[in-house]
């Protein structure tokens, strides 16, 4: 028979519910500097940011409400957003791939050799680990100037280009070159990947006479497919972030020809040079929607080609 009036379990012995209350401020108080950190350094700021979108704000004046003015000059009355947003909308769509493509063939090579793969992983992811400093920019910008390395080495074999980085024509591609190079992050994980695939799914292909090309098809892909969906969404979302480096190869203008005026430089420029900074947070917003909208058709759209372990679709 239970007694009345007095609770049942574990917190009915003297000093436990004390002791879980204890346990719970301990476990908040832990939390505090990673919600201080979350509300002062993340959410406050974007919410003001959103606001300042919808205003003229240039620093040294309190904020003058607009309303959406700026959306519309956006992508009705500024012609060099428009360029901007192209010139990024192509570095992502051609530098993406090439990267993915790039980071899984040497993923590949390496997964197939075991004497000195640690000196050739540590070899190729080390470009990602400084491929985003100014020292790296510099490095590059000289690299593909006029008559530097890379022009005299083609100059060599008669072709003259002048230059890659004031040529409206090569700038670009450059850019694409240094994203590129920067593959080692993505390709440790296609090699974690790879590594856990049952060597036993390519003997029973191999055994039905299944080729070097099929086996990719039809074992490596599929198995591989969430570590793919993983790096293009990674990938994706780094490729409209690029500023550094074309901040530092075109000294900060965007040239030439504005063909280095990524998203995220034209934004720095109209906040920090020309001080519309409610413009810039109207730019800023507009780039979070569209990576926002990107990822959410990756993931609406993952069901069709990405296949995880013990999925019956």
């Amino acid at each position: 028979m239970l007694r009345r009036g007095r609770p049942e379990g574990p917190l009915a012995r003297p000093g436990a519910r004390g002791r879980a209350v204890r346990e719970n401020l301990a476990g908040y108080g832990f939390l505090i500097p990673w919600l201080v950190g979350f509300f002062g350094l993340t959410l406050i700021p974007m919410a003001y940011s959103l606001y300042l979108s919808f205003t003229s704000y240039n620093i040294f004046s309190p904020p003058k409400w607009i309303g959406l003015d700026n959306y519309i000059r956006m992508f009705t009355n500024d012609p060099a957003f428009i360029q901007s947003a192209q010139i990024t909308l192509v570095y992502v769509i051609v530098g993406t791939p090439i990267t993915l493509a790039a980071a899984l063939g040497v993923a590949m090579l390496l997964n197939y050799r075991d004497r000195g793969a640690a000196f050739f992983r540590s070899s190729f992811y080390a470009p990602s680990l400084i491929g985003g400093s100014v020292s790296v920019a510099i490095v590059w910008r000289a690299m593909f100037a006029s008559d530097g390395p890379v022009d005299s080495g083609l100059s060599f074999f008669g072709i003259d280009l002048g230059g890659w980085v004031g040529n409206p024509a090569l700038v670009l591609p450059m850019m694409i070159l240094l994203h590129v190079w920067q593959f080692g992050a993505t390709m440790v994980i296609f090699l974690a990947g790879l590594k856990q695939i049952p060597k036993e799914l390519y003997e029973a292909a191999e055994m039905d006479g299944a080729g070097a090309w099929h086996r990719f098809r039809a074992v490596t892909l599929p198995m591989l497919s969430p570590v793919i969906f993983f790096n293009l969404l990674l990938g994706l979302i780094g490729a409209f972030q690029v500023f550094a480096a074309a901040y530092i190869i075109s000294n900060g203008t965007g040239g030439p020809a504005g063909m280095t005026n990524f998203v995220t430089v034209y934004m720095y420029k109209r906040g920090f040079s020309d001080g519309q900074m409610g413009y810039a947070a109207a730019i800023a917003w507009v780039l979070l929607i569209v990576v926002a909208v990107i990822a959410l058709i990756l993931f609406r759209t993952q069901r069709s080609w990405v296949h995880y372990s013990g999925d019956n679709r």
